[in-house]
């Protein structure tokens, strides 16, 4: 008979999900690894995503009715360029900390900086799922410009991404659209 701890490991391994069984859990530290790849992403149908290779470090602190959850997510996931369209690889780091509360009260305020985020369970609930949170955290820390370094993107694209004074369409002064428009404010 294996150790609780790895009979739950290879449960959620072959399964591929990300559960904490809280009722199964004894007093004390337990600690969970994952890992996420495009699947995971797939699973939620998110396009933006191209490839991950993320590991997923989970402590769960139980004492009583309080259960705190720590878990850290590193490694990187594979976006497109929004200047090129090339494939970028973003480093991930996230840190979650969450306290995990029976009820069905939702939580009116923001947690502080340092703080711990509340999450309701119902008391039916015997597992957590921590797959949406992860996800979540994930998406949220990508940025909202998605580039590669300066010089870094192809460069079979970004000749073709030139300035107006770089293209080599020539106009007149007297063919510019905007031409009639040139004595206006005098």
């Amino acid at each position: 008979m294996l150790p609780l701890r790895a009979q739950i490991y290879l449960w959620v391994g072959m399964n591929d999900k990300f559960i904490i069984p809280l009722n199964g859990l004894a007093a004390g530290m337990t600690e969970f690894s994952w890992q996420a790849g495009k699947e995971f992403f797939d699973s939620f149908e998110n396009s933006e995503i191209l490839g991950a290779h993320l590991d997923a470090d989970v402590r769960v602190e139980k004492s009583g009715r309080y259960i705190g959850v720590d878990c850290d997510v590193r490694g990187e996931v594979i976006v497109e360029c929004d200047r090129c369209l090339d494939e970028l690889d973003m480093p991930i780091d996230v840190e979650i900390k969450l306290s995990v509360k029976y009820g069905n009260e939702e939580s009116s305020e923001e947690p502080q900086q340092g703080e711990r985020e509340v999450i309701f369970i119902p008391e039916t609930d015997a597992e957590m799922d921590m797959s949406q949170i992860i996800y979540d955290y994930v998406c949220l820390s990508l940025p909202m410009q998605r580039m590669h370094d300066e010089g870094d993107c192809n460069p079979e694209v970004m000749k073709r991404y030139g300035t107006p004074e770089e293209t080599e369409v020539s106009q007149e002064e007297g063919e510019s659209p905007f031409s009639a428009l040139k004595g206006m404010f005098q």
